[in-house]
């Protein structure tokens, strides 16, 4: 996925996929105007046809890898 860096807000928890309603780590800003919100699975899955109609795509699928010595840390 290309990534394009915004000054658009990072993605919350509160921010859901508009396919599936799961968390939404990539925020596509279409060419025509307005947003779409999708989880990593729907914005892979959509990659080709968004890359077509996107003006800009916030990409946050980083988040969803933490190194394992981090999650031992907190423990």
């Amino acid at each position: 996925m290309t990534t394009v860096l915004t000054p658009a807000s990072p993605l919350t928890a509160a921010d859901r996929c508009d396919r599936c309603g799961a968390q939404a780590y990539l925020r596509v800003v279409l060419t025509s105007g307005g947003e779409l919100l999708f989880c990593a699975h729907h914005g892979r899955k959509f990659e080709p046809e968004l890359k077509k109609i996107a003006a800009e795509i916030q990409d946050e699928t980083d988040r969803l890898t933490v190194p394992v010595t981090t999650v031992e840390e907190e423990r």
